[in-house]
């Protein structure tokens, strides 16, 4: 059975960048694979973090890494975050896997547009459907989850529902101390859950903000060698070190509120396939979602 599972990695490394005074050294000194495979980095990003402005990326999470798995994959998380630092606020919106769009012509889910092309294709196909523009891109494989939430010593959250799932027992109402192995259990489970995809994704952000909230308490978390590790060679970016630097030193205020939302489609069978389709209220309500975040002041 495929195994999906939430790419707290990438937030786990916008949180670092945001929050984290000492993280443009870390990456600088630590995690050069990060841009090893691709020498361009988003202009728009450079400037606006230059002059602090408000700042749009989009996390992607892909299905390899996992059993030995190495093919390229899908990103079946798919996040748009904005960094607000007039606002002091960070907000996610969760793009679901199944959403419908038109790629080249053809009809496919959104988690397909990573594979049909690259990195910058999947953030195309965001930004068309939410008419909105990003800034960059944090991509991230399966394999460094745990390592990476065992690196900023675990998260705390409380389940939002009671359910089994490989070995592990969560009780609604009731909060958590997870491992990294246990918070992957808490983001992987969908089929039990009442909402589906839709329910998945609430603890995905739910980890998150956990993740967020234990790297403002304590930033020096990002110069451990596991999370040194766990980032150079599991997540990938253009986002540059000029920017990745303004936004250690000027976004920090950014997470005194964490706000989360989703989009939400209905359940449409496709020539065989299963889509979540997106009204034009929806997807005008998602894009309403970011322009405000990034207005705000």
């Amino acid at each position: 059975m495929k195994k999906i599972l939430v790419r707290v990695l990438l937030v786990v490394l916008v949180a670092a960048l945001g929050f984290g005074g000492f993280v443009y050294y870390m990456v600088h000194n630590s995690t050069s694979q990060i841009y090893s495979y691709n020498k361009k980095t988003n202009k728009s990003s450079d400037d606006k973090t230059t002059s602090g402005k408000p700042v749009a990326y989009l996390l992607l999470g892909t299905d390899t890494g996992e059993l030995g798995r190495s093919y390229k994959g899908r990103t079946d998380t798919m996040i748009v975050m904005v960094l607000n630092p007039k606002s002091k606020t960070t907000t996610m919106l969760s793009v679901p896997r199944d959403t419908k769009v038109t790629f080249d012509d053809v009809t496919i889910k959104i988690n397909a547009a990573y594979s049909y092309g690259s990195s910058d294709t999947a953030m195309e196909a965001v930004e068309k459907l939410l008419n909105i523009k990003l800034d960059g891109y944090l991509l991230v494989n399966m394999k460094g989850l745990e390592q990476m939430v065992d690196a900023v010593g675990g998260v705390t959250v409380t389940s939002p529902i009671s359910f089994d799932y490989e070995g592990k027992s969560f009780v609604k109402g009731q909060s958590y101390d997870l491992s990294g192995s246990d918070a992957l259990k808490f983001s992987r489970m969908r089929y039990d859950d009442p909402q589906g995809d839709y329910g998945r994704q609430m603890r995905q952000q739910l980890i998150l903000a956990s993740v967020i909230n234990k790297l403002k308490k304590n930033p020096t978390t990002v110069l451990s060698q596991k999370f040194l590790n766990a980032v150079g060679k599991n997540v990938r970016t253009d986002v540059s070190l000029g920017s990745v630097k303004n936004l250690a030193t000027a976004y920090r205020d950014a997470g005194s509120s964490i706000k989360s939302d989703q989009l939400h489609g209905t359940g449409q069978n496709i020539d065989g396939q299963a889509f979540e389709v997106m009204s034009d209220t929806e997807l005008a309500r998602g894009h309403d979602v970011i322009q405000k975040a990034l207005d705000a002041k």
